[in-house]
């Protein structure tokens, strides 16, 4: 799950990765649980491949401008 959904977010736009509370929980049905673990496992693999990773309420800069991760965001991953 975690290799397709990544993959899938890079085929969009391999320089930022956005990974959102619903699309986790929600549309792949995974539990309080299951969501750390694959957000720890997520996070280990994109800064494995050179990604900086952010989670919710982080503050980060893309392409010259501040944000935030909102709340319903899990996490953000920059290259």
């Amino acid at each position: 799950l975690i290799d397709s959904i990544l993959q899938e977010k890079m085929d969009l736009n391999e320089n930022i990765i956005k990974i959102k509370f619903f699309e986790i929980r929600v549309t792949h049905n995974l539990s309080e649980v299951e969501t750390f673990e694959f957000i720890r496992l997520a996070r280990n693999k994109l800064e494995n491949l050179g990604y900086n990773v952010y989670l919710t309420n982080a503050k980060y800069e893309y392409q010259g401008k501040q944000y935030t991760v909102p709340e319903n965001e899990l996490l953000v991953a920059i290259k």
